[in-house]
């Protein structure tokens, strides 16, 4: 194996370690590993459902996306002198934090306040698992796509989840630092926006 082929598998491992470690830690904060249920589907698409955040992916699963593209960004300005491998553990290392994060009482009851996700109790190990694979395959993207193509899924990515689900990623992060009724009232389909 060569030079680069070890490197890559070195990286590769770290990730699936970072992973498996978030995947126990998350286990331990008593998630659930699956769907209570007691199934998994690949795909749920009623966002207002006990199921959301529960399967492998949901329309969430796109933010995930935007997640990669963003941290492909911010470590290229950050650690640019730093290996592509380096940065994407780094950047798994990130969003497994994140994951760890969301899934605590503290940010379940503040999502539950803040904004029309009355029903949400935190996401299935499982979820989490495929939330942290979504941004890696953001990152590989915007590693390899010009960055003009890149905000371009980016901006499509949120105006397609504005429009189906009435949330985002700007959404979501607006509404779990500084909720605005106007725009609860938007995401209920009680007002226009």
């Amino acid at each position: 194996m060569t030079r680069a082929g070890r490197s890559s598998a070195t990286y590769a491992l770290a990730c699936m370690g970072i992973v498996a470690i978030a995947a126990l830690v998350l286990l331990g904060m008593g998630r659930v590993p699956i769907c209570k249920c007691g199934y998994v589907k690949v795909w749920h698409g009623v966002v207002q459902s006990s199921e959301n955040s529960q399967h492998l992916t949901d329309w969430y699963t796109f933010t995930h996306v935007i997640h990669g593209f963003a941290f492909y960004a911010l470590l290229w300005v950050a650690a640019r002198r730093w290996p592509v491998g380096i940065r994407l553990v780094a950047a798994v290392l990130i969003e497994s934090s994140w994951e760890i994060l969301e899934n605590t009482d503290f940010i379940i009851n503040r999502y539950r306040e803040a904004t029309i996700s009355l029903d949400y109790y935190g996401d299935s190990v499982v979820n989490s698992v495929m939330d942290i694979a979504a941004m890696v395959a953001g990152f590989a993207l915007a590693a390899r796509m010009p960055v003009w193509a890149t905000l371009v899924i980016a901006i499509a990515i949120e105006v397609s989840l504005a429009y189906w689900i009435r949330d985002n990623l700007a959404l979501n992060i607006l509404m779990l630092i500084y909720p605005l009724e106007a725009v609860r009232r938007w995401q209920s389909g009680t007002s226009s926006p």
